[in-house]
């Protein structure tokens, strides 16, 4: 039988002539997809496949994000449908269907990169800048999805026997390779992976090429990730030459505080970097953030009080638009409030890079943090900072990025353990860093299938 992991890069595809309407080309047995790609159209139609198994409910249209809320002093699962149970306990194991539905969907996106990065742009019809610009968006997709794999399944943040593991997971390269049997690639060559990729992508992409809507992966997606990733494995340089690259550009701004709450409801903010795209006819329905944040069908992910209790008397961040209670739980109701289930999700915001430079500056020792840290509050009708530390700019993290799949990993890339702020709804019951469910479990699939592929340490 082929493992999970090859059977996702190594299908054929039907594919005809797969316009930019055409989201998903389809798996199935028919003709080669090498043999399919003929034109610009095509390749647009790739990368917008790519784009929709990104919107998926076990990756960024729910799942991923409400993985890292869950296993943090953020939110807990009260389980009204029986929905993140196991991952707000951290014991999501081996035959989770959490475990193998994000590792598969996740995979899916990087075998739909990897078709339109094997491409010769020379050898199609269209115009060639604009094709290797659009393999320049599949290298980013890459890097973003074995990114994410990594902080989900890594060992990274684990103790195995005594140090921290150096077990990553499988960085897939080829579209129908043949290693049948792909083994996990270490931490570090999986870091030295996504940052290569990003580099390939900066240096293929025309700047003039960029879409000039949110909705598409730039160049400047790609210098905002890289900092991100950077800042996951503490390389502050290259965090801050990134960032920088970013802020200089002038194309993005911190929302202010009167257009904050007004910002979640409209696509193309001026601090919107990267968004996924849903619309009231294409969206993941009940499946989707909006209705496990605050749905009364489900309505799993409840806020916790600790985190209400962060926000200075005035910050729009905590003003009852954005936190409130429903009558029985306290809710994220600011982010993500569409009741169509429209809302675009922004999974790269200019706050975010403003943060990301700020704590590069602390870690080295420049001056100027604490006024880049103090352009966040000075946006949210918050109490600036006096001063500029690690645990300033990671408070402000939780602050302005709470509810979009942040907290768990800034946990962890810190060495910290997890706050036990509420001893009854955290089921979890505060984990120490290092501890074995800082990672999940590699699925049971894989491991029957693949010969090569390790199980995480206590799993």
């Amino acid at each position: 039988m082929k493992n999970i992991l090859y059977l996702f890069i190594s299908l054929a595809i039907v594919f005809t002539s797969c316009s930019e309407d055409d989201l998903e080309p389809t798996l199935a047995t028919a003709k080669d997809v090498e043999t399919s790609i003929s034109n610009q159209e095509d390749v647009e139609g790739l990368i917008n496949g790519m784009y929709n198994r990104f919107t998926s409910s076990s990756y960024y249209g729910r799942d991923y994000i409400i993985f890292n809320e869950v296993r943090s002093d953020n939110c807990y699962s009260n389980g009204n449908s029986g929905r993140f149970v196991t991952a707000a306990a951290m014991t999501v194991g081996e035959s989770d269907s959490y475990a193998l539905n994000t590792w598969s969907k996740m995979y899916e996106v990087i075998a739909s990169a990897n078709i339109v990065i094997a491409l010769d742009a020379a050898s199609l019809e269209g115009d060639v800048d604009e094709i290797n610009h659009l393999i320049g968006v599949a290298y980013i997709g890459r890097a973003l999805a074995h990114f994410d794999l990594l902080k989900l399944y890594g060992q990274q943040n684990v103790y195995v026997g005594g140090s921290l593991g150096t077990t990553g997971i499988p960085y897939v390269t080829t579209y129908k390779g043949e290693n049948l049997s792909p083994a996990r690639n270490t931490v570090t060559e999986v870091y030295t992976n996504i940052i290569s990729d990003l580099d390939m992508a900066t240096s293929i992409m025309n700047e003039s090429l960029n879409s000039a809507d949110a909705q598409s992966f730039t160049t400047y997606a790609a210098y905002a990730l890289k900092a991100r990733v950077a800042a996951y494995f503490g390389d502050w340089s290259t965090v801050k030459t990134s960032a920088e690259t970013v802020i200089n550009s002038g194309l993005y701004s911190i929302v202010s505080a009167d257009a904050y709450v007004g910002s979640w409801t409209i696509d193309n903010a001026d601090n919107s970097i990267f968004e996924l795209a849903f619309s009231s006819t294409d969206n993941e329905s009940i499946n989707g953030l909006q209705n496990i944040y605050r749905g009364s069908s489900y309505g799993d992910i409840v806020v916790l009080d600790n985190l209400q209790g962060i926000f200075d008397d005035g910050d729009v961040r905590g003003s009852e638009d954005m936190i409130a209670s429903d009558g029985s739980y306290l809710r994220n109701m600011g982010k993500y409030p569409a009741s169509d289930y429209s809302d675009n999700i922004s999974l790269i915001r200019y706050e975010e890079v403003v943060l990301l430079y700020a704590e590069s500056l602390v870690e080295l020792g420049d001056a100027s943090a604490l006024s880049v840290l103090n352009q966040i509050p000075t946006n949210r009708n918050a109490e600036l900072y006096t001063e500029a530390t690690k645990a300033n700019v990671l408070l402000e993290r939780r602050k302005e990025l709470c509810f979009e799949g942040f907290r768990f990993n800034d946990l962890a890339r810190t060495g910290s353990d997890i706050p036990l702020v509420d001893a009854i709804r955290q089921t979890h019951g505060g984990p120490e860093f290092g501890s074995y469910n800082y990672a999940f479990a590699i699925p049971v699939s894989e491991l029957d299938a693949n010969s090569n592929m390790v199980q995480n340490e206590n799993y």
